[in-house]
């Protein structure tokens, strides 16, 4: 292992210090060797440091050295052998750039850097390789810490820039003569060769404490023949790819400032008080540079120069995102050509890919929405969406295949859009990738069809399909934001028929995520293209899905009377009495929920009456709601017990079964009905009957993964172990249901809280 020493001494320290490791006193070794002990005295004094080679070679035997202390050795002799002159003073010195005196934040990765300069460890010479998106300020971070570092490297710090965004990035060959001049060699010492001057450099390095800044490396290749081999010499580099192939670098990956850093960096630059003045103002200047330290530095800067301008005027200047990066540039900085530095070095298919992805609705996208606008396949789209998130250009999620943009680089994106891509191409991208999510969310959605419960089709790629209810749910869930907007874009495009297949499609899934506010605007929708199609057996329907919407999921109760007032006069019309019932049931619930339970109660019995005769399945399932749907009222106007009977009847019924129904469905209406019975006895204070029902009904909810049903449940039986007295369990299930209804945003729970509250602290 290689020791410190200077260069002049650096065989002699070198061959010491392995000796020294090996166990050997030097008259062992010099017998071993077959050297004199005088010699050997004099080649550790540094009275001769350039043996020749066959007395390295019996040395390296004598010590039973692997391969690379054989190697150093050989290099730190060959380095003394032409006793190459060192100029007088370095001829190409390569000095630190200017360091910032208002440097801001990067407290953490600053430790990082400086326990690798005190505490190297390893036989290796440490390299910590910065990397990030543009704009985070990599290369004004390692300017900082190469000046903080200083002291830990006395034998001097240089800074080269490697040029890696340039057309020809510097000749790692050039690069090394360019460092063995500022290190002293005398140019006729320099090697020709690369690999020569390589090994000369480590030879170096290995005995000294160097700093090296190798600012803006463009690959691997170009980097590691100036990497230092051996020793206690820092190397930090950055780049903005993640050097990936790059083995054994301390990787560093700068963050986003936080919002109070960037405002300390505006403060830093403009003033305290002048920020005092405009606190708000200040937050949100750096809310709009999107905690970007290039974007918040080019805000403070503009303000620098301009005094008297109020930081509110730079702000409504930012507000319009039309003209955002317009407005950040001050003087040779400017945001747009950070990003375009790095598009520029991208593949024709990687810029695409890019540029397409601004159109991706949502705050993320994936692999497939990526192919899908770029016209591209999937594999593809993977490949260059990781390459991308590996220049910094996208951010990929922690723990799923999905990406985001930074809000400045996608605007630069959509700018990009309409400078190179033609506006018919555009539309061809949207049609394709809104015609693809429908037919997928359609496919995915019939998963959780109650009623046929059959394997679905027609999904438009079934090699990565969703195979079963669970992947589905995943799907539709992380690509909610862009099936919506595809269901937007063939509303607007006239594709009615297919607006109407998917929001039918979704009908049974919707019931288990009640807590999407978006049911009302798919049904919406899909009204919208019943009336669109004329017709009005669809518009009744997705009528009184719209009414259920309104009331479920965005609680807008005089939006749903309204909406189920409609759906029954269109149903009237046309005499459709199972969505006459329908309607009636939605607007009884509406009723109910205004506090208007008299009419509720009249609605909801018009309503078992409309399905009464319907004996088909659909008219006893829509006959099984409206009951408990009565009862619940019933209960909830002082008529416990008349509540038990109806729920009691409609179990009677679940336990019958529904013929041409699945008992996959009938499984959960009878969660419900269990769930309502246990109200009802808790109502009439039979707790102790209560509970079983009660944890039928959660485990049933559970078990058919409907948190929007499961939550509630739960928190009924909290309140009924509350009563029993069993207040360490009744806690427990509280604490859950609260968080859950909380999650949900469903309007119980505060009243879990407020039972919370009023459990006595002691545990039972």
């Amino acid at each position: 292992m290689s020791s410190g020493g200077s260069a002049s001494g650096g065989f002699g320290e070198l061959l010491r210090s392995l000796r020294v490791r090996a166990g050997h006193t030097q008259e062992r070794l010099a017998h071993a060797a077959g050297v004199s002990v005088r010699t050997l005295v004099d080649l550790e004094r540094g009275r001769t440091r350039g043996p020749q080679r066959r007395t390295v070679q019996a040395l390296a035997r004598a010590l039973a050295l692997d391969a690379a202390d054989r190697g150093d050795l050989e290099r730190v002799a060959a380095f003394g052998r032409p006793r190459p002159r060192l100029a007088a003073a370095p001829s190409g010195a390569l000095p630190l750039p200017r360091d910032l005196s208002d440097f801001t934040a990067r407290t953490q990765a600053l430790a990082r850097l400086r326990a690798l300069a005190e505490h190297p460890g390893g036989d290796s010479a440490p390299v910590a390789v910065v990397t990030g998106q543009p704009g985070l300020g990599k290369t004004a971070f390692a300017v900082h810490a190469a000046h903080t570092l200083a002291p830990h490297h006395p034998d001097g710090q240089f800074a080269i820039d490697l040029c890696g965004m340039d057309e020809r990035p510097a000749d790692p060959r050039e690069v090394l003569a360019r460092l063995l001049r500022a290190l002293g060699v005398t140019e006729r010492a320099i090697p020709h060769d690369t690999q020569d001057r390589t090994g000369l450099f480590r030879s170096i390095a290995a005995v000294r404490r160097l700093l090296l800044l190798m600012d803006n490396a463009a690959d691997e290749d170009q980097l590691r023949p100036l990497l230092p081999g051996r020793g206690n010499s820092l190397t930090v580099v950055t780049s903005r790819h993640a050097l990936a192939g790059l083995e054994c670098a301390h990787r560093i990956d700068l963050t986003l400032l936080h919002r109070e850093e960037s405002v300390e960096l505006i403060t830093r630059i403009i003033g305290a008080q002048r920020v005092a003045r405009e606190a708000q103002a200040a937050r949100d200047l750096a809310d709009l540079c999107g905690h970007l330290p290039l974007a918040v530095r080019i805000a403070g800067q503009r303000l620098a120069i301009r005094p008297q301008e109020r930081l509110g005027k730079l702000v409504a200047q930012l507000t319009r995102e039309e003209s955002r990066l317009d407005a950040l540039r001050a003087g040779s900085l400017e945001m747009r050509a950070a990003f375009a530095l790095s598009y520029r070095r991208l593949t024709p298919i990687a810029r695409t890919l890019l540029r397409r992805a601004a159109l991706a609705a949502g705050p993320d996208f994936s692999p497939e929405t990526a192919a899908l606008l770029a016209g591209t396949t999937l594999r593809r789209a993977r490949l260059c969406a990781q390459d991308l998130a590996d220049r910094g250009l996208l951010q990929p999620h922690p723990e799923t295949e999905r990406y985001r943009f930074h809000d400045l680089l996608k605007l630069f994106a959509t700018e990009q859009l309409a400078a190179d891509d033609d506006p018919a191409a555009l539309a061809g991208a949207r049609n394709r990738t809104a015609r693809w999510m429908l037919t997928r969310a359609t496919a995915a959605a019939l998963h959780f069809d109650a009623e046929h419960r059959r394997a679905p089709d027609g999904d438009p790629d079934p090699v990565t399909a969703p195979t079963g209810p669970e992947p589905a749910r995943a799907w539709l869930e992380a690509e909610r934001a862009q099936w919506l907007w595809a269901l937007h874009h063939a509303q607007a495009a006239g594709w009615h028929r297919q607006v109407i297949d998917t929001a039918e499609a979704m009908h049974w899934f919707s019931d288990r995520t009640q807590h999407w506010e978006q049911w009302a605007e798919v049904f919406q929708l899909a009204v919208a293209a019943a009336r669109a199609l004329g017709s009005r057996v669809d518009e009744t329907v997705h009528l009184n899905y719209l009414a259920w919407a309104y009331n479920m999921c965005t609680y807008d109760h005089h939006a749903a009377l309204e909406t189920a007032d409609t759906a029954f006069t269109a149903a009237r019309e046309s005499g459709d009495r199972l969505q006459m019932g329908w309607a009636l049931g939605y607007g009884a619930g509406a009723l109910k929920r205004l506090g208007r339970t008299g009419e509720a109660i009249a609605w909801l019995r018009d309503s078992a009456a409309c399905h009464r005769d319907n004996t088909t399945p659909q008219g006893r399932l829509a006959e099984l709601t409206t009951l408990n749907t009565l009862g619940i009222v019933l209960r909830e106007t002082g008529h416990a017990g008349q509540a038990l009977a109806i729920h009691l009847s409609s179990e009677a019924i679940c336990r019958a079964g529904i013929p041409g129904q699945s008992p996959d469905l009938i499984a959960v209406y009878h969660a419900a009905t269990l769930h309502h019975l246990g109200c009802d006895l808790a109502v009439l204070a039979r707790w102790s009957e209560a509970e079983a029902p009660l944890r039928q009904a959660l485990t049933a909810f559970e078990a058919a993964d409907m948190p929007a049903w499961s939550s509630p449940a739960r928190l009924d039986l909290g309140i009924a172990l509350h009563h029993l007295g069993r207040h360490k369990e009744a806690r427990a299930t509280l604490i859950t249901a609260h968080r859950t209804l909380t999650e949900l945003n469903h309007p119980r729970h505060t009243e879990a809280a407020a039972h919370l509250r009023r459990l006595p602290d002691c545990t039972g």
